[in-house]
């Protein structure tokens, strides 16, 4: 099906780019928050939203991601004012997922978030180690984030924990007992994610400086091998490569849109977004500067700095790089209806390898494939 499909979904991204402290190993779209007046940006986003409810027509919400940044800086009042903006434009469905990522230190408006319509939270706790949690460059305290684990727990439906492991030093023990710790807690869902070096973030200045070395590859292989295992026999499902969910009701909604090549609204500064109108697929970017952005929700009533209309093989190759990544793979009928296939020479020789499997209309990567998954797409795309 090339036009728009519900089954896929249909959701909106919110990119709040302010910060109270910028973390070295970030390289999103992110700026110090300081003592800025935020009214402005936040007025730009209200009238993006609109700007992409004419572009999209009707069509019913299935999620709203509030995401940076750090969106948790948001007051209850504007988050709540987002959620009903996106209701009156396109239409909530009856229990959509509505996110907000969120840092420990903001622990005292989660109760604000919640009686704004929120009802998951993502929080960053990165880590229960104090001293990796200053190496990560955080604010909060591993008491911090077990207080604020608590507060989340009392007002939302699901929390979901960030947490950032094959950090230097970090041998396979002391990664055990942290994610022991972390499996008792008892999350809904768990975003487990090894380091990366990321070109323009802190940490790549650090790492070409000589000050630390990041764990080479087989020992973040070993990690992640460990993770999968001790997540799996405590019940959280690794429904994708990162991500962990005690139950299909706690997986991330929003997400599976992005993994089943769905349609989203992205609004905020640096934000992406997909949308298909009529047979028509296109990839926009919002302008990266919160004041470029404003004066282009100024001048065009959309924040969009880029907009491509995707052809059928840049879509085909889309669907297989996202699709990949969860746990049912993705369906050969979704490229072959677009004109494409994948490539069966490589993805018989990866199922030899034990990379991948194939029945029936659906190819999957095997858990050893997944520390593979970026090369294993590239080379069975069309």
């Amino acid at each position: 099906m090339r036009g728009f499909n519900p089954d896929r979904g249909f959701g909106v991204y919110v990119h709040w780019p302010y910060c109270a402290r910028i973390c070295p190993y970030c390289d999103f779209n992110v700026y110090a928050a300081k003592a800025r007046d935020t009214a402005p940006l936040f007025d730009a986003i209200l009238a993006d939203l609109g700007g992409w409810r004419e572009r999209t027509g009707a069509r019913r919400a299935d999620s709203i991601f509030l995401g940076g940044g750090t969106p948790s800086l948001m007051t209850g009042e504007q988050v709540a004012r987002v959620v009903a903006e996106v209701d009156r434009l396109w239409g909530l469905k009856p229990g959509a997922e509505i996110t907000i990522e969120a840092n420990p230190d903001d622990a005292a408006r989660f109760a604000d978030f919640a009686a704004a319509g929120v009802n998951r939270l993502s929080l960053g706790l990165q880590s229960l180690d104090d001293e990796r949690l200053k190496f990560l460059g955080r604010t909060h305290s591993s008491s911090d984030a077990l207080k604020a684990f608590d507060a989340a727990g009392a007002a939302f439906r699901s929390v979901s924990l960030d947490l950032i492991y094959a950090q230097p030093g970090q041998d396979a023990a002391a990664w055990q007992a942290e994610l022991a710790r972390v499996l008792e807690l008892g999350a809904d869902h768990l975003s487990l994610y090894e380091l990366t070096i990321e070109p323009g973030a802190a940490f790549a200045f650090a790492v070409k400086r000589k000050d630390w070395a990041p764990l080479d590859d087989d020992r973040s292989a070993g990690l992640y091998e460990i993770t999968q295992a001790m997540t799996g026999e405590a019940g959280y499902d690794a429904y994708e490569i990162s991500n962990h969910a005690r139950g299909a009701q706690h997986q991330s909604s929003h997400n599976r849109i992005y993994w089943a090549s769905g349609d989203w609204a992205g609004v905020g500064p640096g934000a992406h977004g997909r949308f298909t109108t009529g047979e028509e697929r296109w990839a926009t970017e919002a302008a990266d500067r919160p004041g470029d952005y404003m004066e282009q929700v100024t001048s065009n009533g959309l924040g969009w700095a880029m907009a491509e209309k995707l052809d059928d093989l840049a879509h085909a190759r889309e669907r297989v790089a996202m699709g990949l990544r969860v746990a049912e793979g993705f369906r050969v009928g979704d490229v072959h209806e677009l004109g494409q296939m994948p490539d069966a020479t490589r993805v018989a020789e990866f199922m030899r390898e034990g990379l991948v499997s194939a029945s029936e209309d659906r190819i999957a990567l095997t858990p050893e494939g997944r520390l593979l998954a970026d090369r294993i797409a590239s080379e069975i795309a069309p």
